[in-house]
């Protein structure tokens, strides 16, 4: 029989990889007798887990949360993702860096050797997207209030900043807009920023909301019973969106192009476009953007001769581009 320290880490990584277990089957585990079992649950509860007895015809055990965070046991696999995922915690822009960090730090302090070495051997740098200036970060308090409204399904009011805030020092004032009302559906991170799916009350059509502009309201409203997200899941529809679609997840605008470069070439930098090969030195292309000028200008980056395919429209727009073009070397040739 295992040493009762050995033994007590045992009994608490089985009630964490479960949620009940029969006490008999618990003892035979173990290989002790009910007796010391019972036992070895009353330490456990002594050093602060919430280890509760079920009743009924097998009895058993059940650890529940309690109203403290005791010590926590992790396996080796568990112990390292742990580990990688706070060590990319600052690309989530959920403003959980300092955190972040202690808990990396203390879940350092007490591996093992040989999991401590092999987090410090993975030395991972996060890095947000490059940006004018410093993305802005949501509110860990704002999150957590937008993620119960989506578990609760209950209705939610809330303030929404302006995107460009406007400079109110030579501006007529004017009445506060009323507090948005939504269906809250769906907390996604993406890009590194954190976004409401949700169903607007007033404005009766589906909304995506930046999670750093809202202010929540409190109390929530009603429950609501869920309505069906467009397209095949919500990341589908968020990719539709920010395309300027209507939730489609395409392009509003699509056309082909023959770029005079080996299709080995232009495969790497054509994202979700299509590749066709015809011949050593020549490929069709098929991708989308959300304007008709800059889906040609997307087309000029491969810098190579290019035949418009269709549709006209992204004839006119190259048309249209090159007029521009000329027009900006003609000004930068000019004497000043």
């Amino acid at each position: 029989m295992q040493k009762t320290s050995a033994r007590l880490l045992s009994l608490l990584s089985l009630l964490q990889a479960r949620r009940d277990w029969p006490g008999a089957v618990l003892a035979e585990r173990l290989d002790v007798s009910p007796r010391t079992l019972r036992r070895d649950v009353d330490r456990l509860r002594e050093l602060g887990y919430p280890v509760r007895a079920v009743m009924g015809p097998d009895g058993g055990y059940r650890l529940d949360a309690g109203t403290q965070l005791p010590p926590l046991l992790f396996d080796d696999e568990q112990a390292v993702a742990l580990a990688v995922a706070l060590r990319t915690a600052a690309a989530t822009g959920a403003g959980i860096e300092d955190g972040a960090a202690r808990a990396l730090a203390t879940l350092r302090q007490v591996m093992p050797a040989r999991l401590r070495h092999r987090i410090d051997a993975l030395q991972v740098t996060s890095v947000a997207r490059s940006a004018p200036r410093p993305e802005p970060q949501a509110d860990t308090g704002v999150l957590m209030a937008l993620s119960a409204a989506v578990q609760a399904r209950e209705v939610l009011r809330f303030d929404h900043a302006p995107a460009h805030p406007v400079d109110t020092a030579d501006t007529v004032p004017e009445a506060v807009p009323p507090p948005r009302r939504v269906e809250p559906h769906h907390l996604v991170a993406r890009g590194g920023r954190w976004y409401l799916v949700a169903w607007d009350l007033d404005r009766e059509d589906w909304r995506v909301f930046r999670a750093d502009r809202i202010t929540p309201r409190t109390p929530t409203g009603p429950r609501f019973t869920p309505r069906e997200l467009p397209g095949e899941d919500v990341a589908a529809f968020l990719t539709g969106r920010f395309r300027g679609s209507d939730g489609s997840a395409d392009w509003p605008c699509r056309g082909t192009a023959v770029l005079h470069l080996p299709a080995s070439a232009v495969s790497p930098h054509a994202a979700d476009g299509t590749v066709e090969e015809l011949g050593p030195d020549r490929c069709r292309l098929t991708t989308g953007s959300w304007s008709w000028p800059s889906l040609a200008a997307a087309f000029c980056l491969y810098d190579t001769d290019i035949e418009v395919v269709g549709p006209p429209a992204l004839a006119e727009a190259f048309a249209g581009l090159a007029r521009r073009c000329a027009g900006a070397a003609a000004e930068r040739s000019r004497p000043r």
